[in-house]
């Protein structure tokens, strides 16, 4: 008996086989794979310069339409302070365009959810002002509302709204069950189970809305930009484009686009760092 516990201690205490290689291997291709996906953006950039070279190159489009890359790098040396000011104004008519929208966006859902009265009442509503064309309306606004940023903030508005009511209203009115059930086991106040579950559950879903109309407002901008702009990166593309400088016009549209990366880019930081359980709780690739 003693030599069998003997045994049994022996083997409880002899250290288990050492991981390192296969942990070493497993950190190295971790490694590898977050070094792959960090150059992707890269490799598709030049991808896409490969394509806009070639196509120019070999005059697939007329020069004036689609002056090759070159001309459009040139055009941002030659104008740096000119560029660098319209996108200023463009970013700050974005975001306060955007944060008039959320704030719209998220109290009309509320209002959607908490009744089904009003959803019933309203929803055929916001569908068929989300379906007008909005760029049919920019005269319109110009009339109304006169030149400036008025018109402009408005088209980023009317652009944007629908998906973030979209989303805060399916968020709050698909609650898992699991949850519900245990709000109701708590004997929680609708105050209590709205504040500690419901929007809690429905924020992921709300993200979802506010990644759909963070783009939508970078194109609602430069459309207002073109209509009613005295300023913006809109304003320039018709006022360098109207005189043959496509170049620099086409240097106004890079930079719309790398504003609506950065900002899109910071709403995916701010989601991460405001619901850290999501990436825990779902599958990740």
């Amino acid at each position: 008996m003693t030599d069998v516990r003997s045994a049994d201690l022996a083997v409880a205490e002899t250290p288990p086989p050492s991981a390192g290689p296969e942990a070493g291997r497993a950190g190295r291709g971790a490694g590898l794979r977050a070094g792959v996906e960090a150059v992707l953006p890269a490799v598709g950039l030049l991808v896409a310069l490969a394509v806009w070279w070639l196509t120019a190159r070999l005059e697939l489009i007329h020069p004036a339409a689609l002056p090759p890359p070159g001309g459009v790098l040139t055009a941002f040396i030659d104008k740096p302070a000119l560029l660098l000011e319209h996108t200023w104004d463009t970013m700050l008519e974005i975001l306060t365009g955007f944060a008039l929208s959320v704030a719209a966006g998220v109290l009309i859902g509320l209002s959607l959810a908490s009744s089904r009265t009003v959803e019933r009442m309203f929803t055929p509503l916001l569908v068929a002002v989300n379906a007008v064309p909005k760029i049919t309306l920019g005269p319109l606004l110009v009339v109304a509302l006169g030149w400036g940023q008025k018109p402009i903030l408005t088209m980023v508005f009317l652009l944007c709204f629908f998906p973030i009511v979209l989303s805060t209203a399916t968020g709050l009115t698909t609650t898992p069950a699991d949850l519900a059930e245990l709000v109701r086991s708590w004997n929680a106040s609708r105050w209590q189970a709205f504040r500690k579950v419901r929007f809690p559950a429905a924020l992921p879903q709300i993200f979802v809305g506010l990644k759909v109309g963070m783009p939508l407002a970078a194109i609602g901008a430069v459309i207002g930009e073109f209509q009613a702009g005295e300023s913006g990166l809109g304003y320039v593309i018709t006022q360098y484009a109207g005189v043959g400088d496509t170049a620099t016009a086409w240097a106004a549209i890079m930079l719309v686009a790398l504003v609506s990366i950065l900002l899109y880019s910071a709403l995916l930081l701010i989601e991460r760092i405001a619901l850290p359980w999501v990436r825990e709780t779902t599958s990740s690739r």
